[in-house]
């Protein structure tokens, strides 16, 4: 089995694999060429967006800053708006539901890495799937952990870092997250 394949069964995998290297070099090439355009330049953007993500929807916006690990893995549903300086570390699945709104210096991260320090010498990791699913809001600030899930129609407060999932039709803040409210 590849070490693409392990990452993506969720197993330990050796990070510096070549195969991998360059699957990040290609992505990030792309992520820079994208970060260059200029903000009219619509149909470009577009056109990048959907070499760099393994599924994008209609009506799609990102703003700039974009850093991405792989892309590939990243499904992005319809409607969808990233604010500036959004982080994805999507070693794992992540999937982006529709009418998801992300506010600014949010950071979605599937990749662990061991506590073992021989072993993180070894650049050795392994990932969990994030979902964001249809109608969350994600406030400016945040930070996603891997193996979270966070349900439909709820919000997460600025600054949160969201250390377990979150239940639908929730506000939920904090460090860590936690449910405050549900909503009506």
């Amino acid at each position: 089995m590849s070490e693409l394949e392990k990452m993506r069964r969720g197993e330990h995998y050796f990070i510096n694999d070549p195969e991998l290297v360059e699957i990040r070099h290609a992505v990030r090439d792309n992520v820079d060429r994208y970060n260059a355009l200029g903000h009219r330049e619509t149909a470009r953007q577009q056109q990048l967006l959907a070499e760099i993500f393994g599924q994008i929807g209609d009506d799609v916006h990102i703003e700039k800053n974009l850093r991405v690990d792989y892309g590939m893995n990243t499904r992005l549903g319809s409607h969808v708006f990233i604010n500036f300086n959004f982080v994805l570390l999507d070693c794992a699945p992540v999937n982006i539901g529709n009418h998801v709104f992300i506010g600014p210096d949010v950071q979605l991260y599937t990749a662990h890495h061991p506590l073992d320090p021989g072993e993180r010498g070894r650049h050795i990791g392994w990932a969990e799937p994030v979902t964001l699913s249809d109608n969350v809001w994600i406030a400016g600030g945040c930070i996603i952990l891997p193996g979270v899930t966070i349900g439909e129609n709820t919000t997460i407060g600025a600054g949160s870092v969201v250390t377990r999932p979150i239940p639908a039709n929730v506000v939920a803040c904090g460090n860590p997250c936690r449910v405050l409210r549900a909503l009506p």
